[in-house]
């Protein structure tokens, strides 16, 4: 089985679609790499926000559900995610969310900044002397040398954290890296032995009668990790097969090919190949400018629009 390294992405639900464009566009200052749909519901939009060119371990996407209620933190969920910021930027954050409004929580000795997005979601911005190692994205609001380079961290809520670290470890190639408790709490450090300087360190964090989360809006909908091919993606296939763990076929998402099962805890989990990438239908100048479909909905586009249209 091959070693991990890291993760691919994140998908969250999102309320109104245009209060999470403004957030993270324009507020956080992530780069919005691609406009789709949902392509196995058309009637949601699919927006992937991430670096410049959305390379793994950038990227957060959203589908849009605004009919949806609000979720409910528990059990069989990812609960936070965290983004590298270059040391020395969280006093820039500080301001920004001053002015803007954003409440937020100072920790480690004001290096990690938490906050929610405004549909709930719970975030953070940590600084890591490994983001300086990256290029920051130059947004129209936030200059690269405070941007937020990708995922540095994620927490998931378990109800079964031995099941789920067999699952990280013999099935996905993570390392168990450290464990303390904090209270009632439980928290487990998992890293991925070839992660670069994102996407390489995930938590688990569990206690006793947990109770079971509830999908809605502000809710994470499923955490990809990474395979650098489809020959590695069927390594790690077959190893969680062999956990007794049921992935599904290969479904070609078009900008990645990707399998999808559930931990013995409830949280999706979903292996996606580095390649083919954002750029396979759109110039890198024009990322995120166009409505792009999988070729099999093109038939469809007008239809698919004015119903997307419908929901904001």
């Amino acid at each position: 089985m091959p070693v991990s390294s890291g993760v691919h992405h994140i998908t969250a639900i999102c309320g109104h679609p245009g209060r999470a464009l403004d957030f993270y566009g324009r507020c956080l200052g992530l780069r919005l790499v691609k406009k789709t749909v949902n392509f196995d519901d058309t009637t949601a939009w699919h927006f992937y926000f991430g670096d410049e060119i959305g390379s793994p371990g950038s990227v957060l996407t959203f589908f849009a559900r605004p009919d949806l209620p609000r979720g409910e933190p528990g059990a069989g969920e990812v609960v936070s995610i965290a983004f590298a910021i270059p040391e020395g930027s969280a006093p820039f954050w500080i301001d920004l969310f001053n002015d803007e409004g954003v409440p937020f929580a100072l920790a480690d000795g004001g290096r990690a900044i938490a906050f929610h997005d405004p549909d709930g979601l719970a975030l953070e911005l940590v600084e890591t002397r490994a983001a300086a190692n990256l290029p920051g994205y130059e947004s129209q609001t936030i200059p690269g040398e405070h941007a937020l380079r990708g995922i540095a961290n994620t927490t998931l809520l378990v109800a079964d954290a031995a099941a789920t670290a067999r699952a990280l470890t013999e099935g996905l190639g993570w390392e168990p890296a450290s464990h303390a408790r904090f209270g009632e709490y439980m928290r487990i450090r998992f890293t991925a032995p070839d992660a670069a300087e994102i996407g390489g360190a995930l938590d688990l964090l569990t206690r006793a009668d947990l109770g079971k989360g509830k999908q809605g809006v502000g809710s994470v909908h499923h955490i990809a990790f990474r395979a650098r091919n489809d020959a590695e993606q069927a390594e790690f296939a077959f190893a969680v097969r062999a956990l007794g763990l049921t992935p599904t076929d290969v479904r070609d998402r078009k900008y990645f090919r990707s399998i999808y099962f559930r931990e013995p805890s409830g949280v999706l989990f979903e292996i996606a190949t580095d390649g083919p990438g954002f750029l396979v239908d759109e110039k890198l100048a024009k990322l995120g400018t166009g409505v792009m479909l999988p070729a099999h909905y093109e038939a469809r586009r007008e239809e698919i629009l004015a119903g997307l249209a419908k929901v904001g």
